[in-house]
């Protein structure tokens, strides 16, 4: 059998390891001085948990797991009176659990199961893997790991202002240049609702969430398709391509959604956000009217990260989120409000990987192997090794005396800069023979003087 991996998933090895966790390092320590506090969910949550969170479309995104034993046992029984389908069972019958597409959701289940137990507003993160049966290409996988910072118990707009400095810290600490999108869902709802499409706002938001992908034009058959008149989709339109700096936009805003109390919400808002960003000199934030969002439970402010470095190619957004005012209701506690974003780590990684953004980690591995010449010489290298280890160097003792050429190729392999060679000789001076992998050079050190050098 040939060795292979689901389509949309991916190994990582040792030297990708270092630079994923130097990723979630520093997005761990940005959340910590904000006063977060980490928790983890099950992989897996109930299907009734998962269902319709996140639209039709992301429905179909689920990766449903099986029930174990017989999931087909009884079913043509049970439902013996029915026409069901074609195959005779429905998904339901033989599939009860799901993996989880993101971490809001399961937050939000979360929070209601153990609302006893904590103190709100509640400050939390998560660094954990979902899983979504997409497509898999350029920058989306079928499992990837996101990196999530929530405040809910609190409607209040400092959490989104707090959330925005979060972005700029943890990407000025990776060196990426980005800028921080804003807008806001009631806005949104005031375009449906001006439009005589009150009940289509999910239909908006959804089609307006592609236009990237796929233009104005298709997003315009999109919403034809839905049921919005020529006159009101030429109107979202002229919305859609309004420009300017956020001052002169939501001037213009104002005049288009004067009858919606709901968008004069959103623009209120957003103003707000702006009004406080001069006390935190955030330069890169920018409004963005085009700015949808397509998961059903955002209700007030969405966040997207675009990358605006020139040395890369990627459009796609590496962080996003938003406030969702009542997704706890779902699961028997309503009118909890929250706000949170997602970090997209294995997007982030790309980047860093395609602008040469990583920083040099050659002290994280290995920094001297020492040689093993036999029983005796091993016996007295392992204190050494010690010594060293206790000091903060990372060290090593290969564990065979095997051929020096060997030992050496490994070293090579591993990228380990210095080897010591420590023979009878060696044993009786009390010094260590040391040689420097990339020039070939040897010299005999005291154990001080290598402590020196290595460090």
């Amino acid at each position: 059998m040939k060795p292979s991996i689901p389509k949309g998933t991916r190994d990582f090895s040792p030297g990708e390891m270092v630079r994923r966790n130097f990723i979630f390092d520093t997005v761990r320590n940005v959340f910590q001085r904000y006063g977060f506090q980490q928790i983890e969910t099950p992989s897996m949550e109930n299907l009734s948990t998962l269902e319709g969170k996140y639209g039709e479309e992301g429905d179909k995104l689920l990766f449903r797991i099986i029930n174990s034993g017989d999931p087909f046992g009884g079913i043509k029984e049970k439902h013996a009176d029915e026409k069901i389908s074609d195959f005779g069972f429905r998904i339901s019958d033989i599939a009860e659990k799901g993996l989880r597409y993101d971490l809001t959701v399961p937050f939000a289940r979360y929070v209601v199961q153990h609302q006893n137990e904590i103190t709100f507003p509640f400050k939390r993160f998560q660094i954990q893997p979902v899983w979504r049966a997409d497509r898999p290409q350029k920058g989306r996988y079928r499992e990837f790991y996101q990196c999530d910072v929530d405040v809910i118990g609190s409607d209040s707009l400092l959490n989104e202002l707090e959330l925005i400095q979060i972005i700029d810290d943890v990407f000025s600490q990776l060196q990426i240049d980005v800028t921080i999108k804003i807008n806001n869902r009631k806005i949104l709802a005031g375009l449906a609702e001006v439009a005589g499409a009150k009940d289509k706002i999910i239909d908006l938001t959804v089609a307006i969430d592609k236009l990237d992908k796929i233009g104005i034009e298709k997003v315009k058959e999109e919403l034809a398709g839905k049921g919005f008149s020529s006159a009101s989709i030429g109107w979202i339109e002229e919305v859609l391509k309004v420009k300017g700096d956020h001052k002169e936009m939501l001037g213009i805003l104002k005049n288009h959604l004067s009858s919606s109390e709901t968008g004069k919400k959103g623009i209120e808002e957003i103003e707000t956000i702006f009004a406080l960003n001069p006390e935190l000199k955030i330069q890169n934030l920018e409004l963005d009217l085009s700015l949808a969002r397509g998961l059903n439970y955002y209700t007030g402010a969405i966040i997207e990260v675009k990358v605006n470095d020139k040395r890369s190619t990627f459009t796609s957004s590496i962080c996003g989120g938003g406030r969702y005012d009542d997704l706890t209701g779902i699961f028997g506690l309503p009118n909890v409000s929250g706000v949170g974003i997602s970090f997209g780590a294995d997007r982030i990684y790309d980047v860093l990987e395609e602008i040469n953004g990583f920083p040099d980690f050659s002290s994280v591995s290995t920094k001297i192997l020492f040689v093993n010449f036999g029983e005796a010489e091993a016996n007295h290298c392992l204190k050494l090794v010690r010594h060293l280890r206790d000091d903060g160097i990372n060290a090593e003792l290969f564990p065979d005396a095997v051929k020096m050429k060997k030992q050496m190729a490994y070293a090579d392999a591993k990228k380990i800069p210095y080897v010591a060679l420590i023979g009878s000789e060696e044993i009786k001076s009390g010094e260590i023979t040391v040689r420097t992998m990339g020039t070939g050079e040897q010299s005999k050190v005291t154990m001080d003087e290598l402590l020196h050098l290595l460090k």
